[in-house]
């Protein structure tokens, strides 16, 4: 019978037939704490905040399954891109990480025998490293407006990784090297895909070249929709991508890659949970087993960046369903089709049309289309001519800014407009509304309504909700930013005190998803339950779920939840 490392070889052929499913992590011996991570990541532990070595704050709270960046105004090591060689400053591996090798490599071979390839692990990518020293706003906004600076520091940082990566193929003579950086969300990439081969795919094509021209297997880890790069994946050299979601159609990309790369993953984090059942894992990875597998080129596993599940009872249940499927005669099974990657809303939201006709109607046209196209300058002349041909202040807004929002709203819905391009439309109605809030105030229009949002308690995550909260200011919303690790009596006492009609719950982590029920139960106690409406989303989140806790509507991107508020507003 082959050992796991054999049968993980045979899968790096393009004809590759192992004589049976590999169990997770079974073939993989990671090679942790390598001098370098305990150097660089030493001082995260458990209820704590420390400061990396490049010098981002990382928050680790006691009850979290992990450390996450914490970055403000206040504290982001590059708080202006134009003068990063100032702030950026790589860490000096060399001077730093030259003793423990010999114990990290007698240890991992030790534990991997002749059966596991070893695997040098690397956290916090080239993109990743980006956002973690100004933020994930910045950073994309910056994609469009610093073009030059940031293929700079992207370079930098890219040079920075192709050292460590040497360092550790120079002293763990691994088999493998395990490289993390997410390069999207659960359905969409954070970027166009024109943009990431701009500014991502060259720099990659260097660091997985580096690693390959050392005889050394490219893993790559993204929980991410990948699908419109995966080509591309394949040409800059990488053999495995981890971390694969199911939302990226598995069965359809391995028709397309035809084992061209191996496809690690499937499993994802809806059933790692305290209460999910042994039969409801079981369902769960014998869906995936029968619908991945006869594919060929997979392997079952948790979709996360290393092995193990959050909950320790969910982890067996997964390997002993994977062995049992292993036992079991297999007939071919049919192709499974294509999926589209979003569900697009069914009906538009409401468009509000100016008051105005003919040349005012034209001129709020171009006014949705400087937003959607991030031109700030543009946009702030458009608001300005139309103030001097006594087009009203609300019209403006209702009729070409929220308009404007609305449509890119749809387009990012769709997939044809990505996070970036939500960012300069969100800065650029910024600028707007500055322009046009005096005048606002004098004629008394009041918002749509008011919402308290926020990222719930043991969850430090705010991507999502900041998206959300551009989303709905965009609509004519008031939003009131609870910010993150917000507990349900901060949710319940901002909507008493402040007169919120919505509470509007994010969650990014299975682990704190039942914060969410928390709210509702204790919006109800409080009394407020029936003038209220509880909104929640975020990856792990599930309309079956939303009904299960009482909440009153759940979204899976940020365009539709701002189309949800109105909607539960009856605006």
């Amino acid at each position: 019978m082959a050992t796991p490392k054999e049968m993980f070889l045979e899968l790096l052929k393009p004809d590759g037939q192992p004589e049976r499913q590999l169990v997770q992590y079974e073939a993989i011996q990671m090679m942790l704490p390598d001098p370098i991570n305990a150097y660089l990541r030493g001082n995260r532990r458990p209820g704590t905040v420390s400061v990396d070595r490049w010098g981002t704050t990382i928050l680790f709270p006691a009850d979290a399954p992990g450390a996450t960046p914490h970055i403000t105004e206040e504290n982001k090591v590059c708080p202006d891109i134009t003068r990063w060689r100032e702030f950026v400053h790589a860490p000096d591996l060399e001077a730093n990480c030259q003793e423990g090798w010999e114990e990290c490599l007698e240890r991992s071979r030790a534990l991997a025998g002749e059966e596991k390839l070893t695997a040098g692990f690397m956290g916090t990518g080239i993109f990743e490293q980006c956002h973690f020293l100004m933020g994930f706003e910045d950073t994309l906004a910056n994609l469009y407006e610093h073009p030059q600076e940031m293929h700079e520091l992207i370079d930098y940082i890219t040079d920075y990784r192709i050292r460590y990566v040497n360092m550790l193929i120079d002293r763990l003579h691994p088999d493998a090297i395990f490289s993390h950086d997410d390069w999207g969300a659960k359905e969409s990439l954070f970027m166009s895909p024109e943009m990431w081969r701009e500014f991502f795919k060259e720099p990659y094509r260097r660091f997985y070249g580096a690693i390959r021209s050392r005889g050394v297997i490219a893993i790559h880890h993204a929980d991410s929709y990948l699908v419109p790069i995966v080509e591309d994946m394949v040409e800059i050299g990488i053999q495995v991508w981890q971390g694969v979601l199911p939302e990226n159609n598995i069965p359809a990309l391995q028709e397309q890659l035809k084992g061209r790369m191996v496809l690690m993953g499937g499993i994802g984090a809806a059933i790692d949970r305290p209460d999910s059942t042994v039969e409801e894992i079981r369902t769960y990875v014998r869906n995936t087993l029968e619908t991945c597998c006869p594919g060929g080129h997979f392997i079952p596993c948790i979709t996360y960046g290393i092995s193990g599940t959050v909950f320790p009872h969910v982890d067996p249940v997964i390997n002993s369903e994977i062995e049992k499927y292993n036992s079991e005669l297999h007939m071919p099974r049919q192709k499974t089709p294509p999926v589209p990657r979003r569900r697009v809303a069914a009906t538009a939201a409401p468009v509000v049309q100016a008051e105005e006709t003919g040349d005012s109607a034209q001129l709020m046209d171009k006014i949705s289309a400087a937003l959607c196209k991030g031109q700030k300058k543009k946009l702030i002349q458009l608001c300005q001519e139309a103030l001097d041909s006594d087009i009203s202040a609300q019209s403006i807004l209702s009729g070409g800014l929220v308009q404007g929002m609305t449509r890119l709203g749809d387009d990012f819905s769709a997939g044809r407009a990505f996070v970036p391009e939500m960012l300069m439309a969100a800065r650029c109605m910024n600028a707007a509304t500055e322009l046009l809030k005096p005048l606002l105030m004098g004629e008394a229009k009041a918002p749509a309504g008011r919402v308290c949002l926020g990222t719930v308690r043991g969850d430090l995550h705010d991507i999502g909700k900041n998206l959300v909260k551009i989303m709905m200011e965009g609509s004519g919303l008031e939003v009131i930013d609870l910010g993150v690790d917000v507990s349900p009596e901060t949710f319940v006492s901002t909507a008493k005190e402040q007169n919120c009609q919505i509470i509007a719950c994010s969650s990014l982590l299975t682990t704190c998803m039942g914060e969410m029920r928390g709210v509702v139960s204790l919006a109800e106690s409080e009394g407020i339950r029936d003038k209220v409406k509880i909104l929640v989303g975020g990856a792990p989140i599930t309309q079956s779920f939303c009904e299960e806790i009482g909440a009153d509507a759940y979204t899976d991107d940020a365009a539709q939840a701002a189309r949800k508020a109105l909607e539960l507003l009856g605006a």
